[in-house]
């Protein structure tokens, strides 16, 4: 199903298909090593720690108790050979004194409850040394010559007690020694480096699991550099990777939502557009026979009062007209040529198409653009542009008292320079609620009265294809305030 020339080919599974194959190794678990494997890793530790004890007993044992009872062994037989030779010879030199710590005595054989055979055999031997066995801890002789009769004590039971007591001391050594040595573990060295590992892998996909993602992963002064610490960076980097994955998923199902919203606002911008133009053209003849009518009219009635109604209707059907080259003005396909335009007289010629609103009179208009000041671009849109803006703050400015601020001041857009534009009002300022949404198509809270929610993303649009950005937000004092990016003219425009 993969390709060996693709990326999974020649990725993860190509460098494992270039390792010698190690199946033959694997083995399942089954009978003993099943049970033991369905173990915690406590228990299974125990049974390592009491099989590695019983190990390590029995190779003592088997090794050094045979090796020591050898020795002990030679030792006893050349003592005792030393004692006998040193007791034969009594009776040529005084060795009391170096026998007196084997219990050296004499005396009649009843007193030192000789055997009845060992007497008869000392009577017949005089002078020799009598042993009834091999393991017999007493020596009889008997001298002639001084009369009485000598028994010794051999030393045999102290080599059995040396023994005993080696075997106890290395059981009790090696006791101790695995004591020390599981308490070692146990305290200091598993908790720190294989339980508190696991723990912390177990509480990071318990945390993945719940979505939790500060649990999720590992901090990494917690990560060993053996195999338990390759696993834990492994599980980090997997689960950085598929958040990773998720947030690109949502942000291409987000733009896949915005772009289906942009696709619904284009439609309706286009049957807007056609709409437009048919009315445009409809409304056009019979302005242009009403206007000329009224004019005629005018100039065949002498009456005052006639006169001024007449005049009245022909500013009416002026700004119908005016309407209608609007309508056909958002319609028409614009020239794309791109020039050096001042703005001081583009916002004037702006404010000039918005002032024939009947509320105009009322708001005051202050174009602060210094003079000389120059943007690139298509003159015909960016009016457009700014006769949106306006229109826009004269709707949301205060009937009494209102006021209209356009100002320019030199910046820089990409290391480029550039100018920056502000129209401001002294209205309401935009709600928090359409704030965030204010350039989308048809967002609007005079749908009913005297917007349509277009203007905003009309003038949104021709500045990013002038390279630009508009933004919006509320001033501190109250109103709104819009501010538009442009690249700035090299040369001056002169006027």
């Amino acid at each position: 199903m993969f390709d060996n020339n693709s990326e999974w080919g020649s990725g993860v599974f190509g460098a494992a298909s270039r390792r010698p194959s190690r199946s033959s190794e694997l083995r399942p678990l089954r009978g003993i090593s099943r049970r033991f494997g369905d173990l915690r890793v406590w228990p299974k530790f125990m049974v390592l720690h009491n099989l590695f004890f019983i190990v390590l007993t029995c190779a003592v044992y088997f090794s050094l108790i045979p090796l020591v009872e050898k020795r002990l062994a030679m030792a006893r037989s050349r003592e005792v050979s030393l004692i006998v030779r040193t007791f034969q010879a009594q009776g040529q030199q005084d060795v009391s004194q170096e026998l007196a710590e084997y219990d050296l005595r004499h005396g009649s054989a009843t007193e030192l409850q000789i055997p009845e055979a060992a007497r008869e055999w000392l009577y017949e031997h005089p002078g020799q040394v009598w042993r009834r066995e091999a393991e017999s801890d007493f020596l009889y002789r008997w001298q002639p010559a001084t009369g009485p009769f000598y028994r010794l004590r051999l030393p045999l039971s102290f080599y059995d007690e040396v023994l005993e007591s080696i075997k106890i001391l290395v059981f009790a050594v090696l006791g101790l020694v695995y004591v020390l040595a599981v308490l070692m573990l146990e305290l200091m060295i598993l908790p720190k480096y294989v339980y508190q590992p696991l723990r912390l892998l177990l509480a990071a996909e318990e945390a993945s699991l719940r979505g939790d993602l500060k649990g999720e992963i590992i901090d990494e002064s917690f990560i060993p550099g053996d195999e338990i610490g390759k696993i834990m960076r492994s599980q980090n980097e997997m689960i950085r990777e598929l958040r990773r994955r998720e947030e690109d998923l949502a942000q291409t199902l987000q733009r896949l939502e915005d772009a289906k919203r942009n696709l619904e606002s284009q439609d309706r911008l286009v049957s807007l557009g056609l709409l437009s133009a048919s009315v445009a053209h409809e409304m056009n003849t019979p302005l242009a026979v009403l206007h000329g009518s009224i004019e005629k009219l005018l100039e065949t009635v002498d009456s005052p009062a006639t006169q001024s109604r007449l005049q009245r209707m022909i500013r009416v059907t002026l700004r119908l007209r005016k309407i209608s080259e609007a309508l056909l003005d958002f319609a028409r396909a614009r020239r794309q040529s791109m020039e050096p335009v001042e703005l001081k007289p583009l916002v004037d010629e702006a404010w000039g198409f918005v002032a024939i609103d009947e509320k105009s009179p009322d708001v005051a208009f202050e174009n602060r653009v210094p003079e000389g000041c120059a943007v690139v671009g298509n003159s015909d849109r960016l009016a457009q542009v700014f006769v949106n803006l306006l229109r826009n703050s004269l709707q949301a400015a205060p009937c009494r008292n209102g006021r209209i601020t356009v100002q320019a001041r030199a910046t820089r857009m990409d290391s480029r320079p550039a100018v920056a534009i502000t129209v401001e009002d002294n209205g309401p300022g935009i709600s928090d609620e359409i704030l965030p949404e204010v350039f989308e198509a048809f967002v609007t809270t005079r749908l009913d009265s005297h917007g349509t929610g277009l203007g905003l993303t009309v003038a949104e649009g021709i500045v990013t294809q002038h390279g630009g950005s508009i933004t919006a937000t509320n001033r501190s004092g109250g109103g709104a305030k819009l501010e538009i990016l442009l690249p700035a003219a090299v040369t001056p425009v002169t006027t």
